[in-house]
């Protein structure tokens, strides 16, 4: 009986923590037509944890919303960019915070991801929030070298990050 009540409890907080995450929109660079953007669509589309992408050709980006309850991966989301042909220029998280804690230099949690916010000093987070990804792949080469971040090392989920 413990083990049954402990199994819903981690299904519950499993549930809780993955619908933080509301929405991604991408922007990919190297697309030059309609084919290009309906190439990185239906490759987005794959993925058992999205529900819906709408590309916009003019700014090359898809905003992309998930099924309820799914656990979202943003590997994998850039990986199908990337598979396509592409690369990720922009990766914007919208999540919705709860009372998180954010203290400079010190990595925060927000379900199965921790992120390492570059510019928040400490300051509770609440509400829905734009979370820009600054980790190598999930902007440009030009503008990764530039930010003078360090490559983080596969198999690790921190993600730097910018309010």
């Amino acid at each position: 009986m413990k083990t049954f009540i402990l199994s819903i409890a981690v299904l519950l907080i499993a549930g809780a923590a993955s619908a933080q995450i509301r929405s991604v929109s991408i922007q990919a660079s190297g697309l030059t037509c309609s084919m290009c953007s309906n190439a990185i669509n239906k490759a987005l589309k794959t993925l058992d944890f999205v529900e819906n992408v709408k590309p916009d050709i003019q700014t090359s980006s898809f905003e992309i919303s998930f099924k309820p309850d799914a656990s979202v991966d943003f590997d994998k989301l850039r990986n199908k960019v990337e598979g396509a042909g592409f690369f990720v220029s922009k990766f914007i998280a919208v999540i919705a915070f709860s009372n998180v804690q954010v203290k400079a230099n010190a990595p925060v949690t927000v379900g199965d991801k921790s992120f390492l916010f570059i510019n928040a000093e400490s300051t509770m987070l609440n509400g829905i929030k734009q979370v820009r990804l600054l980790n190598k792949g999930f902007v440009s080469a030009k503008e990764f070298k530039k930010s003078g971040l360090a490559d983080i090392p596969g198999g690790q989920k921190l993600y730097h990050a910018a309010i």
